[in-house]
């Protein structure tokens, strides 16, 4: 035997145990796509203008007059932060005075909301911002909650991967479906902003460390054509599939407490995953657990309907399995020559720019035009043909140009939706969804390319470097989408810019389709422009020397 996949090649590749994994693992998926936009309408902000309490002894046209308007969207509206001092009100109601005719509204003295909001319940019945007045000069902590939950995706990126390496894939994996399951049911009872937002960092920890062990378990079992399938359409398809249920949760269930409790329910529904869903044989082997990996072995081939050979794994032969003593890498190589620095920082910015236009993009639904929970859902439809055309691209065209074309294709409709009449509104949200195609797109695409770009020695390094650089354009993409508070537009002319800037620097990137993964440095391609530069100093240096 040479190795693990000749060992169990009797299997086949797509038998009755690959799909129950496959469709299993996928499955197991569907809680994070839910879970990871559910700020959406947790932190939804409704409506709002501030209180006048009942005894205030104002007449009603007085009662109706005491907001002040202010501009906003190019229309008048009510000011939501701000109201005439009710005193001065008072003496006016109690006169007789009539506001507008006999006083002049606008040279009345203003004050802040002293007694609270109201707020609108046509879209939202309660939100954590409706909860605990999460707006005016408290609205930072809005976006800040989603920020969090971000962060904690981040620590969790930083964990998952080495706990699983320590105490196995199914165990990690189900793990942190408790976490997630069980810290999200326990926000439910939060009396506190400050409470529900350090359970929500805890619950994002979970959440990306189910989704990366799952990732890592199916790529582990599953044989080589099945793996580029699941990696690519299974879970990101999946993923879409649960956010797509968040809007329809959303929509029969407007109290953020109940719908957070809807939401923890189907985590419920994977604990009897745990009897189906294998251990990784190939975790097992890498720990000497020869007798289990086998055991794993046979009942997947049971379960196909194969007869299994004798011996599977021989425990002397396996020996050669066993991962080669490697020169340990740093990060600092990642910077260790003038080309691998500049597709480093260039792949962080690349990861960075196209995270916060993803994010930034789902997370902004309730700010575009119509119904809230239809965008949402036009929002999360509109990843699984994105998902699809990525991985067609994948399959045929260059990775520059598929990247970088997907990315400014995405950046520029959402630089249009500016120049879009207030009246159209159907048409600039057809342009944000066509913006959210191509940025998930290029998005789905940057994990092949990553990994092509770097050699053996740093590739984990190198995945890790960048997928942390998504992450924190995740933590601040609430704050573009924060944006749109001042400047209705300023968020899209903001992502579409970074993004189309973006796209257009990527095709300085080397060019991986169809080339060998590189094992050293030397085997890795050069950017662009400095391949160019490097064959005219040859050149150069060749006619010096005639």
């Amino acid at each position: 035997m040479l190795d693990y996949e000749a060992a169990t090649a009797f299997l086949g590749e797509w038998g009755r145990f690959q799909r129950l994994v496959f469709f299993l693992l996928s499955a197991s998926i569907i809680p994070n796509g839910f879970n990871g936009m559910s700020a959406v309408f947790l932190a939804g902000t409704p409506e709002h203008r501030c209180a006048v309490p009942g005894g205030a002894n104002l007449s009603g046209e007085w009662r109706n007059a005491s907001i002040p308007l202010e501009v906003r969207g190019g229309r008048a509206a009510p000011s939501r932060c701000r109201r005439y001092r009710l005193a001065a009100l008072a003496n006016f109601s109690a006169l007789g005075l009539r506001p507008g005719s006999d006083v002049d509204l606008e040279a009345l003295e203003q004050e802040r909301c002293l007694d609270g909001w109201e707020y609108s319940r046509d879209v939202y019945r309660s939100t954590i911002v409706s909860e605990w007045n999460l707006v005016c000069e408290d609205d930072w902590k809005a976006p800040l909650t989603t920020s969090l939950f971000f962060v904690g995706v981040l620590l969790g990126s930083f964990v998952s991967g080495q706990l699983s390496d320590r105490f196995g894939r199914k165990s990690i994996l189900f793990s942190t479906m408790a976490v997630q399951t069980g810290f999200s049911f326990l926000q439910i009872f939060s009396t506190s902003w400050e409470m529900f937002t350090v359970l929500f960092l805890i619950v994002g920890m979970g959440q990306i460390s189910n989704y990366v062990v799952a990732f890592i378990l199916g790529t582990e079992i599953l044989g080589k054509s099945v793996r580029i399938i699941f990696s690519t359409l299974g879970v990101c398809i999946f993923f879409a599939i649960g956010y797509m249920l968040l809007p329809l949760f959303a929509y029969f269930i407007r109290d953020w407490r109940m719908l957070l409790l809807a939401l923890t329910v189907p985590g419920v529904f994977c604990v009897p995953l745990w009897w189906i869903i294998p251990e990784s044989p190939r975790w097992l082997i890498s720990q000497g657990r020869y007798k289990e990996a086998e055991a794993i072995i046979r009942k997947a081939a049971k379960i196909n309907g194969v007869p299994a050979p004798a011996v599977i794994f021989d425990t002397t032969e396996m020996q050669d399995l066993k991962p080669q003593q490697q020169q340990k890498a740093i990060l600092l190589d990642l910077f260790r020559t003038r080309n691998i620095a500049t597709i480093t920082i260039m792949s962080l910015l690349l990861w960075m720019l196209t995270s916060v236009g993803y994010f930034g993009l789902s997370l902004s639904t309730p700010n575009w035009h119509g119904d809230a929970y239809i965008n949402c859902f036009l929002s999360a439809v509109i990843e699984i043909p994105a998902y699809v055309i990525a991985w067609l691209l994948l399959r045929s065209l260059p990775r520059r140009y598929s990247i970088s074309g997907t990315l400014v294709l995405g950046g520029g409709v959402v630089l249009f939706i500016q120049l879009v009449p207030a009246d159209l509104y159907v048409l600039s949200v057809g342009l944000v969804m066509l913006g959210k195609f191509g940025i998930t797109s290029a998005f789905s695409m940057l994990y092949v390319y990553n990994v092509e770009l770097y050699p053996t020695l740093v590739r984990n390094m190198a995945v890790g470097a960048t997928s942390t650089a998504s992450r924190v354009g995740s933590i601040i993409a609430p704050y573009f989408v924060y944006l749109g508070a001042y400047d209705r537009f300023l968020p899209y002319i903001l992502m579409g810019s970074l993004t189309v800037l973006i796209g257009i620097l990527t095709l300085f990137l080397p060019e991986s389709y169809g080339n060998p993964l590189p094992e050293n440095f030397e085997q890795m391609l050069r950017v662009k422009c400095f391949s160019i530069s490097y064959f005219q100093f040859q050149k150069r240096a060749t006619n010096h020397r005639c």
